[in-house]
């Protein structure tokens, strides 16, 4: 059985709604080759990621036309299955690419043998997500800033089931993977 996974870059106070302090750890200068080192080890174990239509669509939009990315993102994504949850994508545009018109279908895929399903962004897909019980784990990478406003990861979640906290890992940068299972 397939685990899935939700990875996400979150503030300290929760948000995970990409903006200005997502370049924190970006800064020039800064050393990230612990952090890319430990993507890397993550891209290794698994082989499909899941979006929601919104950062499939801006994913699809940058990765793909990425040339000189030393990083692994870009060969990792255009070879993984592309797992895109959506009710008006009917083209996706992307190879590898599998649409699912909901949640339910991602039940069937999880049984399948395979590695690790990444979930990644797609703030309304991983609520909905966390609402299904259908996540294993979480890989959360704490950038050391307060955003005050914003979308966050257990918005209105009252049904968390307990997690187990497996792994903390700080970073040159000042980010820190917390992991935690169920």
């Amino acid at each position: 059985m397939r685990e899935l996974v939700v990875t996400e870059n979150i503030t300290l106070d929760g948000v995970i709604e990409a903006a200005e302090w997502f370049s924190v750890a970006n800064a020039e200068g800064v050393d990230q080759s612990d952090l890319v080192a430990t993507l890397s080890s993550h891209m290794a174990t698994s082989d499909a990621v899941l979006l929601g239509r919104i950062s499939f669509e801006e994913m699809r939009g940058y990765w793909p036309k990425q040339t000189d990315d030393t990083s692994g993102v870009t060969a990792h994504l255009n070879k993984a299955t592309k797992y895109v949850v959506s009710s008006t994508i009917e083209d996706p545009a992307w190879e590898n690419t599998v649409i699912l018109r909901g949640i339910d279908e991602l039940r069937v895929i999880k049984d399948q043998p395979g590695k690790d399903i990444v979930a990644t962004g797609s703030i309304q897909l991983v609520h909905a997500l966390i609402a299904a019980d259908l996540v294993d784990e979480y890989r959360l990478f704490v950038y050391p800033v307060v955003q005050g406003t914003g979308r966050r990861l257990f918005e209105g979640a009252t049904e968390i089931p307990v997690l187990q906290l497996v792994e903390t890992r700080p970073f040159s940068s000042g980010v820190v993977l917390l992991r935690y299972r169920r």
